[in-house]
């Protein structure tokens, strides 16, 4: 399987702030990759120095074969780069279609995607005239993810989808997840163990500021020592 995006050893300051001292992230094509580490270890600042909004200093960034550090959020975004953040930003005074055709980098992109959208989201269609004020936090965040298919992304970055739903609400994420993967490469950042374990093929660790082991997801889960070592999981 190749890779569809390498980090190579990015370091990214935040002012003056070394946040990551050293991030390699492989991300093979067509499957799900789980970036995994405690509270602070520099997952998000991970995703946003491969999308330019924290740009990295060092290293190199690669997608489809092609350098990108250095270049402007919006012509990483223009290769085909999605990115769903943890706060879950929609525009909550409009409808539900209406934000997804805010998701639009061509006319009627939206109209080309509706159907695999739905299918994925099918309570999106049930809610689609309604405001985002009317739904739930899963709902919210489903859309989220949503309006990141409307445009032709080949690399979805998607920041902690369960953190805070109920149950209920990250299985219905989970299936999700899954199906968008049969779509699309997914590099994933997730707290819940049991949520990235269940979807992701492969995965990295980082602690500190340092991708520190990664491998195939299948290996992790029988390692118990390396999984509470860096993740404090049983």
């Amino acid at each position: 399987m190749s890779n569809l995006s390498e980090i190579r050893d990015i370091h990214t300051f935040i002012g003056q702030f070394h946040i990551l001292q050293g991030v390699t992230v492989n991300v093979p094509r067509g499957a799900v990759t789980a970036l995994l580490g405690r509270n602070g270890a520099g997952k998000t600042t991970t995703l946003k120095s491969i999308l330019g909004l924290t740009p990295p200093q060092e290293g190199q960034v690669i997608i489809d074969g092609e350098e990108i550090q250095g270049w402007p959020t919006y012509d990483i975004a223009a290769m085909g780069v999605g990115f769903v953040p943890d706060y879950r930003a929609i525009f909550r005074d409009l409808t539900v279609e209406e934000n997804l055709r805010m998701g639009e980098r061509r006319k009627d992109d939206f109209t080309r995607k509706q159907d695999l959208i739905f299918s994925l989201f099918p309570d999106l269609k049930r809610l689609r005239k309604l405001s985002g004020l009317q739904l739930s936090g899963g709902q919210q965040q489903m859309l989220a993810i949503a309006r990141a298919l409307v445009a032709e992304n080949k690399l979805l970055l998607i920041d902690e989808t369960s953190e805070g739903l109920a149950p209920v609400l990250v299985e219905h994420l989970m299936l999700a997840i899954e199906n968008l993967a049969k779509e699309t490469t997914v590099l994933l950042v997730e707290q819940n163990f049991a949520v990235a374990s269940h979807l992701a093929k492969h995965y990295v660790i980082v602690e500190e500021g340092r991708s520190v082991h990664g491998g195939l997801m299948a290996d992790l889960l029988q390692d118990r020592a390396t999984v509470h070592r860096y993740l404090g999981a049983a």
